[in-house]
């Protein structure tokens, strides 16, 4: 079933509504950069609400699009993960250390508006780089 994407201003909110399956995270992962690329995103959440397993893979998938974005420009932020979940991953060593995540849609959009102004501030202060 694919996720719906929804653009908000720069932002794009992927929201998952159920278990991903290992070709729905694999189109996730294509549509996303798909939309990056045509909208010029600078930030992606991936609202996981919703599901209550998640398997190694959709794990995998999910630190992969962070990186993949990052790459493109945009930041991505995981929210909502169900404390079942969350427990069960750490469990299973599956830890998105590298990755920023929030409790919520509207604490990953704040977590979004500040790094994206941070990003914006240090590139005015070393010449864009």
């Amino acid at each position: 079933m694919p996720v719906p994407i929804l653009k908000q201003g720069t932002y794009l909110i992927a929201t998952v509504q159920a278990a991903l399956t290992d070709a729905d995270a694999q189109r996730l992962q294509d549509d996303l950069m798909e939309r990056v690329s045509r909208f010029r995103s600078q930030g992606i959440i991936v609202d996981v609400t919703a599901i209550d397993v998640m398997d190694s893979f959709a794990a995998r998938a999910l630190r992969t699009i962070a990186h993949m974005t990052r790459l493109r420009g945009a930041e991505t932020v995981i929210v909502g993960f169900q404390p079942e979940v969350a427990f069960a991953m750490v469990q299973l060593g599956l830890t998105f250390d590298d990755m920023y995540t929030s409790l919520d849609l509207e604490e990953g959009m704040a977590l979004l508006n500040g790094r994206i102004a941070q990003r914006r501030s240090t590139n005015g202060r070393d010449g864009g780089r």
